[in-house]
């Protein structure tokens, strides 16, 4: 379980093509200054299972099925990402309850530099515009951010010059893919006042 308050700006090193999946080498030297094999850390929203870690760096396998359902598989070394450890027990949630598990990707569609902010435009698959909602919290890369308009097919946020400064979504063009997950809640809403809600709760 993660915030969405991503720890820090990290590296791909390398990148290892297999038959059915991907090996990355990471580095970030404070997501992996406790890590260990088994760990979980979120790389840009998706929650990672550590296989290596040694000397800032951390090594994770990316099965197939995860490259077609984000945007890792366009990860190459040199491309930045945000990184984020699993939330521990006791401590303050800053973001929203955020799981890592992507529910589609959406593409940069518009940035509005402002003074002290920046709009960022980003498109939205039909099949998740049901979840977003106007002042709602959405995860995109791994940050938990407040939807400030939402369409359709698309849907705008607002970024603070700390969001710019030390997440991948300061760098990120029109045309770039990230990840989107919607909340859990909705999600979870949506299943219990389903078609059968009404006879589950004769």
């Amino acid at each position: 379980m993660f915030t969405g308050i991503v720890e820090e700006l990290g590296e791909v090193t390398a990148v290892e093509k297999l038959a059915d999946a991907s090996r990355f080498r990471l580095r970030g030297p404070l997501v992996t200054e406790d890590a260990k094999h088994g760990d979980s850390i979120a790389v840009n929203g998706v929650c990672l299972t550590v296989v290596e870690a040694a000397d800032g760096e951390f090594t994770a396998d990316v099965m197939a099925e995860t490259l077609k359902r984000s945007s890792l598989g366009a990860l190459e070394p040199g491309s930045r990402v945000n990184l984020e450890r699993p939330m521990a027990v006791g401590e303050r949630l800053g973001g929203h309850i955020v799981q890592g598990h992507v529910d589609g990707v959406g593409t940069v569609l518009d940035r509005t530099p402002s003074e002290n902010w920046e709009i960022v435009k980003i498109s939205l698959p039909a099949q998740l515009s049901r979840y977003v909602v106007e002042k709602g919290s959405i995860t995109v890369d791994g940050i938990s951010l407040t939807v400030v308009d939402a369409a359709a097919d698309h849907f705008t946020v607002s970024l603070i010059p700390t969001t710019l400064a030390l997440t991948t979504l300061g760098i990120k063009q029109s045309g770039d893919p990230v990840n989107l997950e919607v909340d859990v809640i909705a999600k979870y809403v949506e299943r219990l006042l389903g078609p059968n809600a009404q006879e589950s709760l004769k």
